[in-house]
């Protein structure tokens, strides 16, 4: 005999915005690899081919800052060994400077080279057009991007509760 699990049925309120709720999901895991895409084809664009577009994002999210790879982790823009690995790379590409901790030994400490700030860069001016063409374009303006914004900021801490007080 087959074992089906058994559900409450679901009001369809319930389930039209499970629908959005799971649409809205899979647009945020699209518009993420769809990002980092436009980053490596810019970077195929001005011949820089030995910096993948997560260490190009890495280097313009740690921009002017000196950060550790657990700083970075916190912040929430990367996971586990991606970052150190990413780090590493960067280190000896010569795109970061790496220095231990005076404090806690274990930890480094790493900052942009001229190199890096220069990979920075191109992904601020890529940004920033970005910005200019959502914008020129009515695309998205200032409201659009304010309310999008918060409505991301709401699910994030709705999430992280989740991870903090739940568990």
């Amino acid at each position: 005999m087959k074992m089906t699990l058994q559900t409450p049925m679901k009001s369809p309120d319930l389930q039209g915005f499970m629908a959005g709720y799971l649409e809205a999901l899979s647009l945020v895991e699209r518009l993420h690899r769809l990002l980092l895409d436009v980053i490596k084809d810019e970077f195929e664009r001005v011949g820089v081919l030995e910096v993948n577009a997560v260490q190009a994002l890495l280097m313009f999210n740690i921009g002017d800052n000196e950060v550790t790879a657990g700083e970075l982790k916190t912040r929430g823009y990367y996971q586990g060994s991606n970052v150190s690995y990413n780090l590493k790379k960067l280190v000896d590409m010569g795109y970061m400077h790496h220095q231990r901790c005076e404090i806690d030994r274990r930890s480094v400490r790493v900052r942009l080279t001229a190199r890096g700030r220069e990979v920075r860069d191109v992904v601020a001016d890529l940004f920033e057009r970005h910005a200019d063409g959502l914008q020129g374009k009515g695309v998205l303006g200032t409201d659009g991007i304010d309310q999008i914004t918060a409505a991301l900021r709401r699910v994030e801490r709705y999430w992280t509760d989740q991870i903090r007080y739940i568990y």
